[in-house]
């Protein structure tokens, strides 16, 4: 025996279930099982079906059949209200052998293939969210036969319901024979559409959705396109072609066009600035990251992190800040340029007035310098050493920031003398003190000994009382308490450098005390640390002073102001101090605390032959640009030696 599909004919309902509908089961029931569909009245479970006979069955949630019928398979619920079933197919089969005997399906025949269901034992049928109840005869509203599908059309009120239109089909029943006084009997076919416009499933409630005829490439949006200046508008139901005025229409359609092209171009210009901007700050941020790493900073922030320092919180600026503060660094702003960098005058956000210190490209070396630096002056806390702020290390290049002095460098005043402003010999005196107290301080009072390698009038500042700081610690080394010296190559200015640190490049603490010998020499004669002027033997200011004292000259050289101001005897001793200082043997040198001792004792018998202290008036003179002077003629102000004991280099 073949197997066949069985088509069964619905006697009442012919679907209409349009594919897309959002709706097809009740609310909360399956509306699948396997891979059929189960629309409404058919349903799984109860309370989703429209009686027992529309009841299914899902076999292991796969294989749908009908509950009433004899295990009648369900394979398909068409669109058009058929219902295909598997069965044995002997043509024998009958109504009450399948099953079907009193339900609404009947057999398929060769004439008509139109699927019906009879309405049998329903008196009430709730399709629209009231009850029908087609035995009464005030149900019926509008009444018409439809001669072309020989249709008996009744109309019923929509009842707040999705479904709005019910169609009797009654083929046998003259149409005269259903007035207003007739009622729905048995024999009465009855089917449910949604109303033109909508579609879903009209038997459940709010079941039918309007369908939007104006979609893209719809009959609808093709029927308003073909007129002209009309558009097409959705209904509930349909849809309308609205016409505008012509007239404005021309006007206003270029304004639009207009309007919109200029919104997205600013929407796009606004965006593309946007992420232009996203990209040059990430860029931005990695840049200063590799200035950070290349500059020292993790070796800074390693020094500055050491046990074994001691330090002042340094503060970390950012470049943006720095740029600000010098008017990017406008060459208006320069106080002075040196071998190790440029200084420029700075305000901050806070009003406060700065000096930065912009270094030159640095290799290895010179960042070690730079890290030096920071590290040293970050250790000290004296008024008279220039206070180290801070330090910048996201520019190519790094930067310091230190408290501002604004009267610029004491080798200004002794060699370019300013008559307003004149380098009295108190002033000198009293500046000497200052420098040897600061050095004492750095060679035995600071939390580890300090050398710094360089002084010079240059690197003496003179703050706006005209008291002494000593600056620039680039080339300062810190050293532990039982260590007597370091070996280093040979570093220096010409004039200034330690003959014993010269040939054994080993430098102590009196190497300094010698440097210091030089710049007390330049206080006492106003002359520079090397000259042309001066014989070969005397180009060194250093050699000279020693061979004048040597020969009982000293007063043929000391500054005329220093010759009329001061006290010949207290001359002397500031000479025979210098001298000492000045002694090619470093161990017969005073350490810096002896020699601010000394001049501690000078400047106190240089008050009381005064008959007490001078009251002289401090004139608040503030340089805004202190150009840097030459220190000499026929070299730069630092240099490098080359020979077998080693080099000096800036």
């Amino acid at each position: 025996m073949a197997q066949h599909i069985v088509l069964f004919q619905i006697l009442l309902f012919s679907w209409l279930v349009v594919s897309g509908a959002q709706t097809i089961a009740k609310q909360n029931c399956p509306a699948q099982c396997g891979n059929v569909t189960i629309p409404y009245p058919f349903g799984i479970g109860t309370g989703c079906f429209l009686d027992e006979w529309f009841e299914v069955v899902c076999a292991n949630g796969t294989t749908p059949s009908l509950n009433r019928t004899n295990g009648l398979v369900v394979t398909k619920i068409n669109m058009d209200g058929t219902l295909l079933v598997r069965n044995y197919w002997s043509g024998t089969e009958t109504q009450e052998s399948l099953g079907l005997k009193g339900g609404p399906f009947e057999l398929p025949n060769l004439v008509n293939v139109v699927l019906k269901w009879e309405l049998l034992n329903h008196s009430t049928l709730d399709v629209f969210g009231t009850f029908f109840e087609p035995n009464k005869s005030n149900d019926m509203r509008r009444n018409y036969f439809d001669t072309e599908t020989n249709e008996y059309v009744a109309g019923l009120p929509s009842m707040n319901s999705s479904c709005e239109l019910y169609y009797l089909d009654n083929r046998t029943t003259a149409a005269s024979s259903l007035d207003r006084s007739s009622s729905l009997d048995r024999s009465t076919r009855l089917q449910c559409w949604c109303p033109p416009g909508y579609e879903g499933n009209p038997y459940l409630i709010e079941g039918c959705h309007d369908i939007d005829e104006c979609v893209t490439n719809s009959t609808a949006a093709r029927t308003c396109s073909n007129i002209e200046g009309a558009i097409c508008l959705n209904v509930p139901g349909g849809f309308l072609c609205s016409i505008t005025d012509r007239k404005n229409t021309s006007r206003v359609k270029p304004i639009l066009i207009g309007v919109g092209s200029g919104l997205g171009a600013l929407f796009l210009i606004v965006g593309s600035w946007v992420l232009f901007k996203f990209i040059q700050r990430r860029k931005e941020i990695q840049r200063k990251k590799k200035y950070f790493e290349r500059n020292g900073g993790l070796l800074l922030q390693q020094q500055l992190s050491s046990n074994q320092v001691n330090v002042e919180k340094t503060m970390l600026f950012k470049s943006e800040e720095l740029e600000k503060a010098t008017d990017r660094f406008n060459v208006n702003r320069i106080l002075g340029q040196g071998g190790q960098g440029t200084v420029y005058k700075g305000m901050l956000a806070d009003g406060k007035i700065v000096a930065i210190k912009k270094s030159k490209i640095l290799g290895q070396g010179k960042l070690d310098e730079f890290i030096n630096e920071v590290v040293i002056l970050s250790q000290i806390n004296h008024r008279n050493v220039v206070k180290l702020l801070g330090c910048c290390l996201e520019t190519e290049v790094p930067l310091l920031v230190y408290e501002f002095i604004p009267n610029g460098t004491l080798s200004h005043y002794i060699h370019d003398p300013n008559e307003e402003i004149p380098l009295t010999w108190d002033m000198r005196l009293r500046i000497a003190t200052e420098i040897a107290g600061a050095l004492s301080y750095l060679h035995s009072s600071a939390s580890s000994p300090i050398y710094h390698r360089d002084i010079k009038s240059t690197n003496i500042l003179l703050d706006e009382k005209y008291r002494a700081k000593v600056a620039d610690f680039g080339t300062s080394r810190s050293v532990s308490i039982d260590q007597t010296h370091l070996t280093t190559l040979v570093y220096g200015t010409f004039g200034y450098l330690d003959p014993e640190y010269f040939q054994s490049s080993q430098f102590t603490d009196k190497s300094d005390v010698y440097s210091f010998g030089v710049v007390l020499v330049e206080l006492l004669t106003g002359q520079k640390p090397i000259s042309t002027t001066r014989s070969n033997e005397g180009r060194s200011l250093s050699t000279y002073f020693m061979h004048c004292m040597e020969e009982n000259r000293t007063f043929d050289i000391v500054d005329a102001r220093v010759m009329k101001e001061g006290e010949k005897g207290a001359i002397m001793e500031l000479a025979n101090l210098a001298r000492r200082c000045l002694n090619l043997n470093g161990k017969k040198r005073p350490t810096m605390r002896e020699v601010s001792t000394v001049l501690e004792g000078i400047q106190k018998s240089a008050l009381k032959a005064s008959d007490g202290p001078q009251n002289f008036e401090v004139v608040e003179y503030v340089h805004d640009e202190v150009p840097e002077p030459e220190l000499f003629e026929i070299f730069n102000t630092t240099s490098t030696w080359s020979g077998s004991n080693g080099a000096a280099s800036s």
